[in-house]
């Protein structure tokens, strides 16, 4: 039995990690730590968790675990993933990453010192994405040109409207932690473009250069709240992801397209694959084809699985969400300059650990 921790009790916790983790056999949560007393009361009879405190030290000085789940607010996400790795145990980190490419470079290079240790990098790939991205690898669309991600919501005030319900506490009006360009690290691009980013590196590999726009169209920041970004791949596709707060009915939209055809995600955990019945006739009805998937294990199944086998995550992987920090950094910088910047990082990673 793997006993976990999880640092944070907010909203992530509680609507995410603590119900998965319930239905993994072989993981349990023995230990929570967060700011507010009467949350960690209620998840820890909620969820039939032994222990809770409020300081970080309490936790990762708990000798029963074996590894601990980052859930906190993003510009701490670093220092905790460096502690728990620090005290040699294995590692989920919450979207993003980090905020900074030094936070990025130093979890790096504290993972590479114990590869013994999974690290696991929200975002996760449900079953969709792995199929598309092993048909496109297998040469199903010919060679990719093109991709195009999007994933946005109405907010933080909508999650939130969820979160306090959930703790069933009064709900605030306009105090999101989000919204504050001094302590947030990041606007939408960090919040909700990080999946967008991530699926179409999942697809097509590394992005060399991005060039990126990005508004405040109706949030109350000073921070981006609609974002749009231009990424030109190492394999000469050119794909754009867009994110974005205002957006409350939703969008979750993935497809990439090739030479010998295209495949769309659906909504109902299917893809569509879609090729030229003639290379001859520009109105001939295409042939399409609906691949059907079963759902792929969840997030907490995938990580305690990569820890039983001695191997990092296959696309959850730290070197992936090095990338993908680097991409999102690198957006801003080209989104205030007008240009766009070129990306270093290779999200790539040795699979066997020591």
């Amino acid at each position: 039995m793997l006993n976990v921790g999880i640092l944070g009790a907010g909203g992530i916790a509680a609507l995410s990690h603590l119900p998965e983790i319930a239905q993994v056999e072989g993981m349990r949560v023995t230990h929570i730590c967060g700011r507010t007393e009467s949350r960690l009361r209620l998840l820890c009879e909620r969820f039939d968790v032994p222990r809770y405190s409020t300081n970080w030290s309490d936790l990762l000085n708990d000798e029963a675990l074996g590894a601990v789940i980052v859930a906190l607010p993003h510009p701490l996400h670093a220092e905790a993933g460096l502690a728990a790795l620090g005290r040699g145990l294995h590692l989920f980190m919450q979207k993003p990453l980090c905020t900074t490419l030094d936070e990025a470079d130093q979890l790096v290079a504290a993972s590479e010192a114990r590869p013994d240790l999974v690290v696991y990098c929200r975002p996760s790939f449900d079953a969709v994405v792995y199929e598309m991205r092993r048909q496109l690898l297998a040469g199903a669309v010919g060679k990719a040109s093109g991709a195009f991600a999007r994933h946005s919501h109405g907010g933080p005030e909508v999650y939130y409207a969820e979160v306090t319900d959930s703790f069933e506490e009064p709900r605030v009006e306009n105090d999101f932690w989000f919204f504050d360009a001094e302590t947030a690290g990041g606007g939408a691009l960090i919040d909700m473009g990080v999946y967008s980013i991530a699926n179409i590196v999942a697809l097509l590999g590394k992005v060399d250069f991005v060039t990126a726009r990005m508004r405040t169209v109706a949030k109350p920041t000073a921070m981006e709240d609609t974002a749009t970004l231009i990424l030109e791949m190492a394999n000469g596709a050119l794909a754009t992801a867009e994110t974005g707060w205002c957006d409350p009915a939703r969008s979750s939209y993935l497809r990439a397209h090739g030479t010998a055809g295209k495949l769309i995600k659906r909504n109902d955990d299917s893809i569509d694959y879609i090729r030229p019945s003639s290379f001859e006739r520009e109105w001939a009805e295409p042939i399409v084809e609906r691949i059907s998937l079963a759902p792929a294990a969840n997030q907490h199944e995938e990580w305690l699985q990569c820890i039983k086998s001695g191997q990092q995550p296959e696309i959850s992987n730290l070197w992936m969400a090095r990338h993908v920090t680097e991409i999102m950094l690198a957006a801003v910088a080209s989104n205030e300059s007008g240009s766009r910047v070129a990306i270093n990082t290779e999200p790539s990673v040795s699979q066997s650990l020591g």
